[in-house]
């Protein structure tokens, strides 16, 4: 199993970088965080997010591609988002 972020699916080099900069480096750490919470802190550290990276964590969380994701999952990820407290 992949430990390394960067071998996960859906994840590339900048995606990785990101993470990273938020003091995300493995896949532990992204599995307590959660898809959710990551990327509230890659969005609050000022860079330039897409729903996507939303979607990308998740599926590389649950080892799907993000756009195999139902319609349903999509938008239960992005209620989260809007509903994260702002740090």
């Amino acid at each position: 199993m992949a430990t390394d972020l960067i071998e996960l699916k859906n994840l590339g080099k900048t995606s990785v970088q990101w993470l990273n900069a938020v003091g995300i480096r493995t896949l532990e750490q992204l599995h307590a965080v959660g898809s959710v919470a990551a990327y509230c802190k890659v969005r609050d550290r000022g860079f330039k997010v897409s729903k996507v990276l939303l979607y990308a964590m998740e599926g590389a969380l649950i080892g799907k591609h993000w756009n195999d994701l139902d319609e349903g999952h999509k938008r239960r990820l992005l209620q989260q988002v809007e509903n994260f407290p702002s740090s």
